[in-house]
């Protein structure tokens, strides 16, 4: 970084707003919601990614152990457990957004942010497949197993055939059990929401317990709609896909990024976690894990968490 912007970016977060409530107090299920303070610059803090020393592992409760399944993958975002033991990684990262997203302070701060986590690599664009194939809880067979895709996260295995999220498509390959490699081209099942300009780029797949349809997440493409609602269709959402038909429905909205989503296995209702809004204070909003009903709308851009209506929204 050349000196004249890092004096810009330090006089930038000197200035930011500071938290007046504990970490605790927007724990749980009643978390205390004290009014807005909007910021125009973010505040946050941010560890420096540095990684594990070596020989220095994770501290378990007692009579558990941590052991490196694996090391040295590309940004790894998202596994997935296949029913022979293999396990699928995503190695990706945040694909290429237009030179607009890349100016000014506010873009200067985000850029100094996903260096320091960490995050600003090219994206591998790849799924890989680890193998422990001696029971010893480290992976001695690494493979690539799927490439050349598009900011990959999701992947779900229905059948004999595995559905993968691009941050564009969902996509369907052809599975074999043992299998270390896919070389079939993936078969586009539906388009989702994405670019050029693709703020939330993350897209999070879950079968239904039949296998009939599928579920994808798909965050907002800003954080309280600032550019304008006509680039937020179908966005800030969850989707049911039909396989049988490829259609595509929303299944709730509102919800500004949903990453991740499971199934409650006793009621079997879908739940997901929701990162929210940015720029109104350390103290708000609070990230949530919620369950989710067929065709609700929870308040994005408009309001958060319940009817608590964000005032920068306007018209309401």
């Amino acid at each position: 970084m050349r000196r004249p912007a890092l004096l810009i970016l330090t006089a930038v977060l000197a200035g930011c707003v500071t938290a007046r409530l504990p970490v605790a107090a927007g724990t749980g299920p009643d978390p205390v919601l004290p009014p807005p303070r909007p910021t125009q610059i973010p505040s946050f803090q941010l560890p420096k990614a540095t990684g594990w020393p070596s020989g220095t592992m994770p501290q378990p409760a007692a009579g558990l152990a941590v052991t490196a399944f694996a090391r040295d993958l590309e940004h790894p975002r998202w596994l997935c457990p296949l029913p022979n033991g293999d396990v699928l990684v995503a190695e990706s990262a945040e694909p290429p957004q237009p030179d607009a997203l890349n100016k000014g302070i506010r873009a200067l701060v985000r850029k100094w942010g996903t260096r320091r986590v960490g995050a600003s690599v090219p994206s591998a664009n790849r799924i890989t497949l680890l193998r422990d194939t001696d029971g010893d809880g480290v992976a001695d067979v690494r493979s690539a197993f799927l490439e050349g895709l598009n900011t990959p996260i999701g992947m779900a295995l229905v059948g004999h055939d595995l559905y993968v999220a691009n941050t564009d498509a969902v996509l369907r390959f052809p599975y074999r059990e043992g299998a270390e490699r896919i070389v079939a081209p993936g078969v586009k099942v539906v388009d989702l929401p994405a670019g050029p300009r693709n703020y939330h780029w993350t897209r999070v797949l879950l079968p239904s317990a039949d296998g009939r349809k599928l579920y994808v997440s798909v965050g907002s493409n800003s954080n309280i709609g600032e550019g304008g609602m006509d680039r937020e269709t179908d966005r800030a959402a969850i989707h049911e896909i039909d396989l049988a038909t490829g259609r595509r429905r929303l299944f709730a909205s509102g919800l500004r990024n949903p990453v991740g989503l499971a199934w409650e296995p006793d009621t079997r209702t879908l739940w997901t976690v929701v990162n929210e809004r940015d720029d109104l204070s350390p103290d708000l909003v609070p990230d949530y894990l919620m369950s989710v009903r067929d065709g609700a709308f929870y308040g994005w851009p408009y309001s958060y968490f319940g009817r608590h209506l964000d005032p920068r929204v306007q018209p309401q």
